[in-house]
């Protein structure tokens, strides 16, 4: 699904000067919170700065400020001229669980970051530091420019460039387990052989789970939510054959609770050891 881009012009760009893009950088914005509050305020001239787009948490939609293909935008120091760049409405202080509590901002970041490698032949691989501020062609975070780019920090540790990387070439991937699924978190997404599921804990404390082919129809999927789950978070794992599911959730009662799903026999009944307890 192409994105939804939405035009706020700003005045602070300049020419490329002949130089061609070969970065794609990811920001983030460090105080707006939403693509229109970013572009009143790189629409300002004073501020001297901007950037080629920004990403918050509205579904399939993200904000242009700069044209991608013609200009520079003023964001990332000498990077500026081979670069575009993404301005994330986050922190770089944030989590991998705060993160993953703005699962459509990793969505558009993903989206962008595949339709810019589409228009710039870029490929979708991160970069080392090095790599970024050499002659290496990719995507990188602003602090992989080191001074060269202004000296920032952003993403921070947090951020899971692997995963939105992975759902840029089509998939999606574990949020944190080796294993193969997630950290307790309220959202948690992942991915078996030509299959993306998704599951959220509702303002219900129901479990809602979504399913789809792929990153694109995983956005426009049903929603159905799972019988008896009473949650305050949720993670997921398969199997390394990929033949069951577990679901486990913190319930309202602060214990773990666990279900498994087969292709064959679909959801079992939900478990929980009555012996353990799970600290918030």
């Amino acid at each position: 699904m192409t994105l939804t881009r939405i035009a706020y012009p700003s005045p602070n760009y300049s020419s490329r000067g002949g130089a061609a893009v070969r970065l794609l950088v990811l920001h983030t914005a460090e105080g707006a919170r939403t693509i229109e509050s970013l572009g009143s305020f790189f629409a300002n001239p004073a501020a001297g700065v901007s950037s080629h787009a920004g990403a918050d948490d509205k579904v399939n939609t993200i904000g242009v400020y700069v044209k991608r293909a013609p200009d520079k935008a003023w964001t990332q120091g000498g990077a500026n001229p081979v670069a575009v760049s993404l301005e994330l409405c986050g922190f770089a202080a944030w989590d991998n669980a705060e993160w993953h509590r703005h699962p459509n901002m990793l969505a558009n970041c993903a989206a962008w970051l595949a339709e810019e490698a589409a228009a710039f032949n870029v490929p979708l691989v991160a970069l080392t530091a090095g790599q970024a501020q050499g002659s290496g062609r990719g995507v990188c975070q602003h602090v992989d420019l080191g001074s060269w780019g202004g000296g920032h920090v952003d993403c921070g540790s947090g951020f899971p460039m692997d995963e939105v990387i992975s759902m840029a070439k089509g998939g999606a991937a574990p949020v944190s387990s080796p294993s193969g699924g997630s950290e307790l978190s309220p959202v948690c997404i992942l991915t078996a052989p030509g299959r993306v599921d998704q599951f959220v804990v509702g303002t219900d404390h129901r479990v809602w789970q979504a399913t789809g082919q792929d990153l694109n129809s995983l956005a426009t999927a049903d929603w159905g939510a799972m019988e008896d789950a009473r949650a305050t978070a949720v993670s997921a794992a398969w199997t390394a054959d990929y033949d069951v599911l577990y679901v486990t959730v913190r319930g309202t009662d602060g214990r773990p609770w666990t279900c498994a799903w087969k292709p064959s026999t679909g959801w079992s009944n939900w478990l929980v050891n009555p012996k353990a307890q799970l600290l918030e």
